[in-house]
């Protein structure tokens, strides 16, 4: 294992930054309306002077408009559930761990759903009742997940899939309350889908606390690499376990709570991100936490782009393409675990 350096963190990070500004440059091309690049990059270069007024009205709306704020939620939402799944697979001891598997995404549509039919004009109280639901799922998960004082990864797998099961049903249950005219849209948003407009204001509160969010489960990150042998093992080693959980699980329901509560389920991405981080940087969580939050970005960006050009204009929902490519992964996942 190469020694942990400051250069190379900023190495890595910066070299998947490279990747994702030309996926971001990609997905702002392509569409129903294909751009050229010349174009873009004059517009670009308009926009960064103070000369968005000489842009065309139609280019403005789709490219500044429609395209560019779908893809910055893409990235918040692909930052929030792989850091999450980083996160969670780290406390949990178990590679299968993931805020979708584990149900923790359903409970967080639940309170985001809850929050929709008893608060509807309230601000910001659906991401409140995302972030409630997911804490309260990944909390039930966890003790329904011990056996003898112990936390069995298998037993935990078994309870994420059953509470996300029963979750599931209450959701179906919840969305026959709905007016009709709400229906097709809340089934869409539940399929995961980043089509629906976020105002810029919350925008902001999104990224306010994704950099929170991250920002404290990288402080955890030395910890998080000692635990990973076990709880009891980390606490002889002078780790402050308790305290890890707590940040840990409140930060990372944060992280789920706020990305479902804008892009409803998109499942398998704090799955998949995290291990393709590990296979191309090793596990120190030090390295892998950064490296999760861009490449979860880079991933929900592709994915999406994917999604809105594949059958255009007919649109996908993203949650349906990255369960066509997780599930799989899970599968083999599974099987090498038992085997």
């Amino acid at each position: 294992m190469k020694p942990l350096t400051f250069t190379r963190v900023i190495s890595i990070c910066a070299a998947l930054l490279a990747v994702l500004f030309v996926v971001v440059v990609a997905a702002l091309k392509v569409g129903a309306v294909p751009i050229s690049i010349s174009d873009l990059a004059l517009n670009l270069a308009r926009t960064i002077f103070g000369r968005r007024i000489e842009m065309p009205s139609e280019y403005r709306m789709i490219v500044f408009d429609i395209r560019f704020p779908r893809i910055v939620l893409g990235m918040l939402v692909g930052g929030a559930l792989s850091v999450a799944g980083t996160s969670f697979q780290a406390l949990l001891r178990n590679p299968l761990a993931d805020p979708y598997v584990l149900g923790v995404s359903s409970g967080g549509a639940v309170g985001a759903i809850l929050s929709l039919i008893f608060l509807p004009r309230i601000p910001l109280v659906t991401p409140l009742g995302a972030f409630l639901g997911a804490i309260a799922t990944i909390s039930a998960v966890y003790f329904l997940g011990r056996r003898h004082g112990q936390l069995d990864s298998t037993t935990l797998l078994l309870a994420g899939i059953i509470s996300a099961s029963f979750l599931s049903a209450l959701i179906s249950f919840l969305v026959t309350t709905l007016a009709t005219r709400d229906l097709r849209g809340i089934v869409f948003w539940l399929m995961g889908d980043l089509s629906t407009p976020v105002p810029d204001s919350l925008h902001w509160a999104l990224l306010a606390a994704l950099l929170l969010g991250i920002g404290s489960i990288y402080t955890t990150a030395a910890d998080l690499n000692v635990i990973t042998a076990g709880e009891r093992e980390a606490t002889h080693l002078g780790v402050d376990v308790t305290r890890v959980k707590l940040v840990v699980y409140v930060s990372a329901s944060l992280l789920t709570g706020i990305a479902v509560s804008v892009s409803g389920a998109i499942g398998y991405v704090g799955l998949l991100v995290p291990h393709a981080m590990r296979m191309l940087f090793g596990s120190d969580y030090r390295i892998l936490i950064p490296a999760s939050a861009i490449g979860g970005a880079i991933a929900v960006v592709a994915a999406d782009t994917l999604a809105r050009t594949v059958m255009a204009p007919t649109e996908l929902p993203v949650g349906a393409v990255t369960a066509m490519l997780g599930a799989p992964f899970f599968i083999y996942l599974l099987r090498r675990r038992l085997s």
